[in-house]
């Protein structure tokens, strides 16, 4: 049987990230993901925005996580040479009844400890962007985009740089609490490691229920897809532009890549199952979404580009939580974190979140 002091199950960003701050602390750890290739599920599927923590309530873990994350993150880049724009966000409000959402938005950012916040009025918004349709806006201005797979890719050279070992097509199937540690049956074998993180994004409570004698209540996870339409031709704006959120996600924005290029999404499509394919004849629909602050677009050609799904665990009509991070404690057994619940911000919260379960495991 293989032995490793720490075992992390998920090679997506946030599994990349925690291998890589395990790794830094000297500790020996081997990352483990059952498809082909890092990072092929949520952290591939995404709108790639690094954002500010406008929107949660302070004491969340997303709020704060995002907070450390995107102050770690924007080095981190620099450093690694991995392309980032830090463009900015306007989140706008497209009516008069709107305008006191937007500030409560402005208030809960000033509480967050969020600084590059200003409330403009629908002038100031416009001499930004000419064909925005707005009655006032909040600017984030350390709002940005960034390449997603360059950020994993740095991640993992960091990792195995520091002496993390990666195994691909290698899934887990079960997970044996014992004396000598935890016994970790997987496609490839079995190994014996003293540590475990389940960071594997839309599969980790089913990793939770792989551990044989758990039988603590966990939330349900539900699931949420979300499609994104391209635009074709010159993007029209050059901030990123978000409606003021809505049940279930953040709102159909306009996003932006880093070759100037822009999309619109997600929506919010609850499903049973994961399904990664666009779904069809949403063009009317986002052009009815996007045309409240950008009536322009009706005369432009949207495409169907990629779908992607949240891991969401407040289902439809709920309210929405918080991040599930679930330490020894909270599950009641010594040396074991998981992740559950990683929606937006994960990414911009990721390298907070990896120095979270590090300390978690610290011995």
């Amino acid at each position: 049987m293989d032995r490793i002091d720490t075992l992390v199950v998920g090679a997506g960003v946030i599994g990349l990230a925690c291998a890589r701050a395990l790794a830094s602390r000297g500790t020996e750890v081997l990352l483990l993901e059952q498809e082909p290739a890092i990072g092929t599920g949520i952290s591939s599927r995404n709108s790639e925005v690094i954002h500010a923590g406008l929107y949660y309530p302070s004491q969340w873990h997303k709020t704060r996580l995002c907070v450390r994350g995107r102050a770690l993150l924007y080095p981190f880049l620099e450093q690694a040479g991995v392309p980032y724009r830090r463009c900015g966000k306007l989140v706008v409000a497209t009516s008069d009844a709107q305008l006191s959402q937007l500030q409560q938005l402005a208030n809960q950012a000033e509480a967050n400890g969020v600084g590059g916040i200003s409330l403009l009025s629908e002038a100031e918004a416009r001499l930004l962007e000419p064909q925005l349709s707005c009655r006032g806006a909040l600017l984030s201005r350390e709002s940005g985009i960034l390449d997603s797979h360059q950020l994993m890719l740095a991640l993992q050279g960091d990792a195995q740089h520091q002496g993390a070992l990666l195994a691909l097509h290698c899934r887990v199937h079960a997970i044996h609490p014992g004396q000598a540690g935890l016994t970790v049956t997987t496609s490839q074998g079995d190994i014996l490691c003293r540590k475990l993180v389940l960071a594997a994004g839309l599969a980790t409570p089913a990793l939770i229920g792989c551990i044989k004698g758990f039988n603590q209540a966990l939330p349900r996870q539900y699931l949420a897809k979300g499609n994104y339409y391209k635009l074709s031709g010159d993007a029209p704006f050059s901030h990123l532009i978000y409606p003021l959120p809505e049940p279930g996600g953040l709102g159909i924005h306009l996003t932006l890549d880093l070759a100037g290029n822009a999309r619109f999404g997600p929506d919010v499509q609850w499903c049973d199952a994961v399904n990664y394919e666009v779904t069809p004849g949403l063009e009317e629909t986002f052009k009815r979404a996007v045309g409240r602050y950008w009536p322009q677009v009706e005369g432009r050609t949207l495409t169907a580009d990629y779908a992607g799904v949240r891991p969401k665990l407040s289902g439809p009509g709920e309210p929405g939580v918080d991040f599930a991070l679930l330490g020894p404690r909270e599950l009641g057994l010594r040396g074991v974190v998981a992740l559950a619940g990683i929606e937006s911000p994960g990414l911009t919260a990721s390298l907070a979140l990896a120095e979270w379960v590090a300390d978690q495991l610290q011995d």
